[in-house]
């Protein structure tokens, strides 16, 4: 007997993607449980057949599933649902030269990193096309219209919804902080071919940077179909600038290298998030391409950390050669045992070791940084948002109302019968047209400006918001030494062992000041670039406002 199921959510398909269309409340029947991806197939009442997201519906306890099914609750990280989740792109060598620095045809969506690293739940295996890979599973918040994304996790099952809130797909944050004590105690392995070097520069540890620097350029997305044709994706074409040569990943391959990349250096690099999931309305234009300047900014990213670009699975994830190539690749990678506090193994500062005073001191120092200016961004995020919304709404409101009011008093005075005024009336009417001219140039001038503000800004929410799980492994690590006294009066470890973990602990910290170097330089380039471009475009915006106020002036008699 079919499984009758409870639709949670209000669901709409999209056109040509086989999908179906339910309300909330509904009862249907399932028709097959295991098309994988997060997705089920099942008819309607009315006979109709299509594939609904899974987490949206709760197959009735009276009716047992036909084959064991994986459900995650909301939110939650699902093995086969899952797909890798962020900068202003790149085109050369200049980061903020590229197409994703033109204007976008509509207000950026909302794209809320969380602020949290995500921890991976699973190891992935198999070929660029592995069925057991989601395909375009995104969650469900709107991609246009720049409304302020909210903090916070993963809405919950069970909790109270409007029927069309889409339910956000992503996964579950840290849930607690790597034991630093696997590296400060523990046996490191072999050195390998893996070395992370960090020398003394004029601003104190740095990463030693590569000789050529890389850059990628994310573009030509198309879209392709699998499962004879139920299931469609986009494919995006990455270049990178070291061979030229094109490779194609899909929005899941970015996940993989998001969880790769996470698990590998997120204990000593803060690794941001992919742009948001998105259920419905993932295949529109506007979305795909607001998707691909945020991938490219996420590359950008990436390309410009010195560790994270010379990476053995960055490296592939850019340069394979084929399906075999790419699929080996993944397996090797899935396999790295250099993962978590033991990256801190590769790590070769050239410097003599820190006092563990000056640790803790320095740490302090970094936390309150990250954290104020984690507030700051959000509050520019907060102002620009409702300065967007001013624009579109109710200033060009008011600006319309001011040029229809001059145009309805010009109408007033061509009713006088006077033949001395028509030089008047017109110049009014003109003057009316131009303040209705102003109400679009203001409404349009947030794409042109704000855009990219809020879009930067928006990236450091979300870079900023993986420091505190990085930073918490160093005070850790710092409350662990603390400790190294009382062991060693315990007898659970010895004198050697305290000086190796005071040794290992000056280590992390060369790498936490190299870290954050390297996130003070970018930050300052960054907002550096983004504020003239700001400011230049304002200038712009205020003087064309200027030149029409003079030529509705000049049709003014002077008398």
């Amino acid at each position: 007997m079919a499984n009758k199921a409870q639709v949670l959510y209000e669901f709409t398909a999209e056109a040509g993607n086989n999908e179906l269309s339910v309300r909330e409340g509904e009862t249907i029947t399932i028709i097959n449980q295991n098309v994988g991806g997060g997705w089920i197939e099942a008819q309607n009442s009315n006979g109709d057949v299509g594939l609904v997201p899974e987490d949206y519906i709760e197959v009735n306890s009276s009716a047992a599933p036909s084959a064991p099914q994986t459900q995650a609750a909301v939110g939650s990280y699902d093995a086969y649902s899952s797909e890798p989740a962020y900068t202003q792109g790149t085109n050369g060598s200049d980061p903020w030269s590229s197409s994703a620095w033109t204007a976008n045809n509509s207000p950026p969506g909302n794209w809320d990193y969380g602020g949290q690293q995500q921890t991976p739940a699973f190891q992935q295996q198999g070929s660029l096309d592995d069925d057991e890979w989601d395909d375009e599973s995104d969650d469900g918040r709107s991609a246009g219209g720049y409304s302020q994304a909210e903090d916070g996790g993963a809405t919950q099952r069970g909790g109270t919804l409007h029927p069309s809130m889409k339910i956000s797909l992503n996964k579950f944050p840290f849930s607690k902080t790597p034991n630093p004590e696997v590296y400060l105690l523990g046996k490191l392995p072999n050195k390998g071919k893996e070395k992370l070097s960090i020398y003394m520069g004029e601003v104190g540890p740095v990463w030693l940077y590569p000789q050529t620097p890389l850059d990628c350029i994310v573009a030509d997305p198309k879209k392709g179909t699998k499962m004879y044709g139920l299931k469609s994706y986009i494919e995006y074409q990455i270049t990178p600038s070291t061979t030229n040569r094109a490779v194609n990943h899909r929005y899941k391959h970015f996940d993989w290298l998001y969880e790769r990349l996470l698990e590998k250096f997120g204990s000593a690099i803060p690794i941001p998030c992919l742009p948001d999931k998105q259920i419905t309305g993932r295949f529109d234009d506007d979305f795909i391409k607001m998707r691909m300047e945020r991938l490219q900014g996420w590359m950008s990213r990436m390309c410009r950390h010195p560790v994270v670009c010379e990476s053995e699975v960055f490296q592939l994830f850019v340069t394979y050669k084929d399906e075999r190539d790419w699929k080996v690749g993944k397996r090797k990678a899935e396999k790295d045992e250099t993962m978590g506090v033991m990256i801190f193994s590769t790590i070769e500062p050239e410097a003599p070791d820190l006092d563990p005073i000056e640790v803790e001191q320095k740490c302090d120092m970094y936390s309150r940084f990250t954290k104020s200016m984690d507030d700051g961004v959000k509050d520019l995020l907060n102002v620009g948002h409702l300065h967007w919304k001013r624009c579109t709404g109710p200033l060009q409101k008011e600006y319309q109302k001011i040029g229809k009011a001059f145009q309805n008093l010009s109408n007033v005075f061509t009713t006088s019968g006077y033949t001395g005024e028509t030089t008047l009336t017109e110049a009014l009417t003109a003057t009316g047209r131009t303040y209705e001219d102003i109400a679009e140039i203001v409404a349009s001038q947030p794409k042109q400006d704000l855009h990219f503000l809020l879009e930067t800004n928006s990236e450091y929410k979300g870079l900023l918001g993986c420091f505190p799980d990085t930073i918490g492994v160093h005070k850790a690590a710092i409350e662990k030494w603390k400790e190294a006294d009382r062991l060693v009066a315990m007898n659970k470890i010895n004198h050697q062992d305290k000086l190796t973990m005071a040794k290992r602990l000056s280590t992390m910290s060369y790498s936490l000041q190299a870290e954050m170097n390297h996130f003070h330089s970018n930050r300052i380039y960054d907002y550096n670039r983004v504020m003239r471009l700001y400011l230049e475009q304002q200038v712009k915006f205020y003087e064309t406002i200027a030149d029409k106020l003079r030529q509705a002036l000049g049709q003014y008699a002077d008398l």
